[in-house]
């Protein structure tokens, strides 16, 4: 049994964190149901688009959103849900007569759980954007990268996937354990710009007590500490060094047969030096290397793998973090590693039928 067995959710298929939100809704076991695009309304549009991990686990259903006589089907599905979750642009459901005020006039106790860039409203609820111009706005993305070059885009993991996807499925699981209590359900609006200031609440924090710098690489955790970056090796592989406590730091220097007296860990003045000299140690052996060298000490220095090498690393190869290349579901429960449910393509009748039980 997963957590969320006998919960029933409706997704409006989308791209980015609706999707991402869906994929770990199902993973914890959830019955997600991913409404398509059917072929009558025109081409798939987000059809496979990552979806050996990200379409996994759940039923993919076509329905043409505008058709009377699917939109019925829909609702009498609606009614055998907990929630719906949906990534489309503000006032898109509304027009399509899926909004939160129709669904829950009809089912009082559903969770309507909306994820978008720039939020349900503002003055730019309604423009267009992606991952990269939603965190631009919250700040965090300003933090990241070289000092000397511009802000390096963190892949979508901030913006869609962390403030976004993330913040719905807890929005979501929320509200979903606040039904069950009250029999109301709540409308929960995810905006990748608030979930992304929201992870960057630490560093802003910091430099409200002047402990943090607007410029990139020149503090603690942004690479401009000489103990928490990662360096070049000699065969062109990355290691990763994060000793960031004393006693850790004392190993990574004792590693690198460094007198500590002459490497200050907190002389800032003294990291660019610092940051040099660690270079051209680094530089001068391959990553594996330094990985078997610093293996077993306190030193917080590791390989930087590829996504092609990850797999196949004895660690993620023991917890079964992967399978045939692909990550499993998390977090575990009980120690488990929970593997996905196959996905399913059903019509929109057989579906209804199927939930019939659950409306109410």
């Amino acid at each position: 049994m997963k957590p969320l067995n006998g919960v029933r959710i409706i997704e409006f298929d989308g791209l980015g964190p609706v999707t991402f939100a869906g994929m770990m809704l199902a993973d914890l076991g959830a019955e997600v149901v991913r409404l398509t695009r059917d072929a009558s309304a025109g081409p798939a549009v987000f059809d496979e688009v990552g979806g050996e991990v990200l379409h996994r686990g759940r039923a993919a259903v076509p329905v043409d959103l505008k058709s009377p006589a699917d939109r019925e089907r829909i609702l009498q599905l609606i009614d055998g849900a907990d929630a719906v979750i949906e990534g489309f642009r503000p006032g898109v459901m509304e027009r399509l007569g899926y909004g939160p005020d129709a669904l829950q006039a009809r089912k009082p106790a559903l969770v309507f759980g909306r994820v978008t860039g720039w939020g349900q409203t503002g003055p730019l609820a309604n423009a267009v954007g992606h991952d990269l111009n939603y965190i631009g706005l919250s700040g965090v993305l300003h933090a990241m990268g070289e000092a000397d070059r511009p802000p390096s885009p963190p892949l979508n993991l901030v913006g869609d996937y962390g403030g976004g996807a993330m913040l719905l499925v807890v929005g979501v699981l929320a509200a979903l354990v606040e039904a069950r209590t009250t029999g109301r359900g709540r409308v929960v609006d995810a905006a990748m710009t608030d979930g992304a200031a929201l992870l960057g609440g630490l560093f802003q924090a910091l430099r409200g007590r002047g402990l943090w710098s607007d410029r990139r690489g020149a503090n603690l955790l942004d690479g401009g500490a000489p103990f928490y970056r990662c360096y070049a090796c000699r065969d062109g592989g990355f290691v990763a060094v994060a000793a960031l406590e004393p006693r850790f730091y004392a190993a990574l220097l004792a590693g690198l047969e460094i007198d500590p007296a002459d490497a200050v860990q907190y002389d800032i003045a003294a990291w660019p030096a610092l940051q040099a000299r660690f270079a051209a140690l680094f530089a001068s052996r391959d990553r594996d290397d330094w990985s078997a060298h610093f293996a077993g000490t306190e030193a917080c220095v590791t390989p930087v793998l590829s996504l092609a090498e990850a797999p196949d690393h004895p660690h993620n190869q023991a917890r079964g973090t992967f399978h045939s290349g692909l990550p499993q579901p998390a977090p575990r429960f009980d120690g488990v590693v929970a593997a996905p449910s196959p996905k399913s393509e059903l019509t929109l009748d057989q579906m209804v039928t199927k939930w019939s039980d659950h409306a109410g």
